[in-house]
């Protein structure tokens, strides 16, 4: 079969042949479909490499998050799709998020809520359970530190206010921007979204160690206390 395959893959339309048209027209000529099929590399006796991505793809909605939360099982149960292929496919999206995040770290200057959504989402925007983060600012708003203070089930966690500002002052900071990811999707904070905030807000008062914001990531949004009036 294979044999059959390399004979004739010059009689193949351009777009079931993507390594070729990356070649011929460069990576951004690509569609996320054919993408993957360099991924997978071969399809199964039905369909192309091509036409199994898309069938995945589809699967996921043709959202690229979806397709980096699969595991080895997910993918498995399309047909075509062994160990192999299913490790390349999650390796592949690992190096993407990875990638994010190495660019939203070297963000020194915080200017205002997007800033904070972009350096923060690569790190927690697409997890499947909530992580509370705090950032350590200077007073010309540069990150000294950033640190996760906890993390839980999709119904959330709880962190310790103490610990926080403990840190705040181990690393002379002089103001502070939380903020967690809803893996809901729910960009509206909770009760208890807004209780946190006040305390720590008031705690930091206290201590001279102003809260600037909190926010609330999700994989396509934020929600900015501060931006709100919330604070």
């Amino acid at each position: 079969m294979e044999q059959y395959l390399q004979q004739h893959l010059k009689d193949w339309a351009l777009e079931d042949r993507p390594r070729e048209k990356l070649l011929a027209k460069g990576i951004s000529s690509l569609t996320d479909a054919e993408l993957v099929a360099i991924l997978i590399g071969s399809g199964n006796l039905d369909e192309s490499a091509v036409e199994l991505s898309r069938r995945i793809l589809l699967f996921v909605k043709y959202n690229l998050h979806e397709l980096g939360k699969l595991n080895v099982d997910n993918l498995k149960s399309f047909k075509g799709i062994g160990d192999a292929k299913a490790v390349a496919i999650i390796a592949a999206m690992e190096l993407g998020r990875r990638r994010d995040q190495s660019t939203a770290l070297e963000l020194n200057t915080i200017s205002n809520s997007k800033d904070v959504a972009s350096y923060l989402r690569p790190l927690i925007g697409d997890l499947l359970h909530e992580e509370f983060w705090a950032l350590f600012l200077s007073r010309n708003n540069k990150v000294l530190y950033t640190k996760c203070f906890g993390q839980g089930g999709i119904t959330g966690t709880v962190i310790d206010v103490r610990v926080v500002l403990k840190m705040a002052i181990e690393k002379n900071a002089v103001s502070l921007i939380f903020a967690h990811n809803h893996p809901s999707g729910n960009l509206e904070p909770s009760e208890a979204d807004r209780k946190i905030t006040k305390q720590i807000k008031d705690a930091g008062a206290i201590m001279d160690i102003p809260l600037l914001d909190h926010l609330i990531i999700t994989q396509s949004g934020y929600f900015s206390f501060a931006d709100e009036g919330f604070l």
